[in-house]
């Protein structure tokens, strides 16, 4: 028997429960995997909050992981090569991450970088393959400057340290009391502006007399969108991962890992970001951890914004 969480039905996470489920032995192309560490994102409580074509429920809670492998199934192949027991990996693109153990196509399995915790590399994939993918349809290149709102978030930091590697220029909001978020930027490579009355003109000035190339949109705020179109010339290098009313209105991408084009691009980035976080290219800032029976006050503490860093829950 493994404990796990899941929705019973759309609602709130008040409304989870922490379920006795079996784990079988793993089918053709599964492995079983013992949790170490669940990473927590905040579609884990969006995409159950409602009802949403696909959602069948009850609805397994989690799409990362880290942990170890306990079992192989019949012609299992990880997403890095071959798998066997005792083999610490990384599991991300799953359903049902917040438990103790479970079942995953071995495909969707890689290897755990050494440079990583299984706390860190639990919340490593979800946030570097959405930046990866911010990266790529904005065609940002080496040279250029580009503006990132909300950049001391998890998306941000990773955007930060996947734009140093390209020699991509990052200007990056933060909060205008918040000299915490300024220094995680400025850490990570980034020029730091606040947010709020007069952002335009102070991205303007750290620009320095450079353009304003692109922009990366992770906080979906109407000014974040404003400057932004006041900034880049081009509408189609605007990206947000959390207004697509905007998108529609106004000409700009958008992008989420629910799309079919968003998905197929996450699934092939997952290999290079783990080959970024093995080099010590990458790092994944942890704020705090929860016991995996904490699951939901740790959701809401993450949902309350601005928690510091990643966190993770621990079985």
């Amino acid at each position: 028997m493994a404990k796990q969480w899941r929705a019973p039905g759309p609602g709130p996470v008040e409304d989870w429960t922490f379920d006795d489920v079996e784990v079988p032995a793993p089918g053709p192309g599964e492995v079983t995997i013992r949790v170490r560490a669940a990473g927590i994102n905040p579609a884990d409580a969006k995409h159950v909050a409602a009802p949403r074509p696909g959602a069948t429920f009850p609805v397994p809670i989690g799409y990362e992981l880290s942990g170890e492998i306990t079992a192989v199934g019949p012609d299992a192949r990880g997403g890095s090569g071959q798998v066997a027991v005792g083999d610490e990996v990384v599991a991300f693109r799953v359903q049902g991450a917040y438990a103790t153990a479970l079942n995953v196509p071995a495909g969707d399995v890689f290897a755990k970088p050494a440079t990583l915790s299984h706390e860190e590399a639990a919340n490593l994939l979800l946030a570097g393959t959405t930046a990866a993918e911010m990266i790529q349809v904005t065609r940002a290149a080496e040279g250029e400057t580009v503006l990132l709102h909300a950049a001391s978030g998890a998306v941000g930091v990773s955007l930060l340290q996947q734009a140093r590697t390209l020699g991509i220029r990052v200007i990056g909001t933060v909060g205008p009391d918040s000299e915490e978020s300024a220094e995680r930027v400025r850490r990570f490579g980034g020029i730091p502006v606040a947010y709020g009355d007069g952002l335009e003109e102070r991205v303007a000035e750290a620009a320095a007399g450079e353009p304003i190339s692109a922009a990366w949109d992770a906080v979906g705020t109407d000014e974040a969108i404003d400057v932004s179109l006041a900034l880049v010339s081009e509408a189609d290098r605007v990206v947000t991962i959390v207004a697509p009313q905007r998108a529609e209105s106004d000409g700009i991408l958008w992008i989420a890992g629910s799309r079919p084009e968003s998905a197929r691009f996450r699934d092939i980035a997952r290999a290079h970001i783990l080959e970024l976080a093995a080099s010590g290219a990458l790092v994944v800032p942890l704020a705090r951890t929860f016991p995996l029976a904490d699951a939901r006050e740790a959701v809401r503490f993450v949902m309350q914004g601005h928690p510091g860093g990643k966190v993770a829950l621990v079985p």
